[in-house]
């Protein structure tokens, strides 16, 4: 399963309507860009784990092993195992991105899996991760996936943002993974039709 979360402090909760992202263009990465955007996307990454948020990463996080997932993503893309999705700011530098990981067992075609939602502190507040995830759902529709499934830090903000988005809430695991400062966390489990 796949880890969805951003930081639980408030003052970084997404809040807001799709059109309250100024500037920002969401866009799908090809294999080529998201091997050379594998620097913006670890700075992103630090960014989120540094801030608190439970994305499969323990703090501190080092530079070279956030360049190494990314590179590994960059692979996912050149397979057609994972769509790459990206916000980037009105100069072109990246803010956020969501991946949708395609790649499932023969009996489930018709099934993806919402991964790393990340948006840098600077850019929160402002409908990044809104545009995000509505850009990951018609990225699902575009694959042929009908069901997508998501897990997330449980009370953490982006349980909200994924109810407002239709995100349906399955379950929560408790004690399923930790934080980055080594604490426990329970997680909550979503999925969605499209």
């Amino acid at each position: 399963m796949t880890n969805v979360t951003l930081s639980s402090s408030a003052s970084t909760a997404p809040t807001g309507s799709a059109a309250e992202a100024p500037g920002i263009t969401i866009r799908r990465l090809g294999a080529n860009e998201a091997a050379a955007s594998a620097e913006a996307l670890a700075e992103v990454l630090i960014d989120c784990v540094q801030g608190g948020a439970s994305v499969s990463f323990m703090w501190p996080l080092p530079h070279d092993k956030a360049l190494a997932f990314w590179r590994s993503v960059a692979d996912g893309v050149a397979r057609n195992e994972r769509v790459l999705l990206v916000a980037e700011d009105e100069h072109g530098g990246i803010v956020g991105t969501v991946q949708l990981i395609t790649a499932m067992p023969d009996n489930q075609p018709h099934r993806a899996d919402v991964a790393k939602m990340l948006v840098h502190r600077r850019a929160r507040r402002q409908g990044v991760a809104q545009r995000l995830m509505a850009a990951v759902d018609d990225a699902a529709r575009d694959a042929g996936k009908t069901v997508l499934v998501l897990d997330t830090v449980t009370g953490g903000d982006a349980e909200r943002l994924y109810e407002r988005a239709g995100w349906q809430r399955v379950g929560v695991v408790p004690d399923y993974a930790l934080m980055p400062d080594g604490a426990f966390c329970g997680t909550t489990f979503f999925c969605k039709r499209v």
